[in-house]
């Protein structure tokens, strides 16, 4: 539980960077309903984004990988539709700033996970069994 709270944390604290870095991706809202966000974003990333991984996985080979971030830029963008719909406030202006987000919300989420230890705390739960 402490590990899916954290990753919704850290979800919500990347898409605010994004936020405050890229023209074009704003937000209009409460706080709480980043952390929303966050969990919608870490739903769309865990079960949307495998299957879309799947089927695209000859243009990740011939691309050398750099095709997840265009993958990355369609979930941020079907986050932010959601968003929309849910009228929680997030909203991104066209596919060159959801890019720019996207690339910003993998290296913050990483670098939080990385300071933050949630890799541990992930590989330690599934290893305590």
């Amino acid at each position: 539980m402490a590990y899916l709270i954290l990753r919704v944390m850290i979800n919500a604290l990347a898409i605010v960077a994004a936020v405050k870095l890229v023209d074009g991706i704003t937000f209009t809202g409460e706080w709480w309903k980043m952390i929303i966000i966050g969990a919608i974003f870490g739903i769309v990333n865990s079960f949307i984004k495998p299957i879309v991984m799947f089927f695209t996985f000859p243009f990740i080979v011939f691309t050398l990988g750099l095709f997840t971030l265009i993958i990355n830029t369609l979930m941020l963008l079907l986050t932010a539709s959601l968003s929309s719909s849910l009228n929680l406030g997030l909203h991104i202006n066209g596919f060159w700033p959801a890019f720019w987000g996207a690339l910003i919300v993998s290296i913050v989420s990483m670098l939080l996970s990385w300071i933050t230890g949630a890799r541990k705390i992930k590989y330690y739960r599934s290893t305590d069994r």
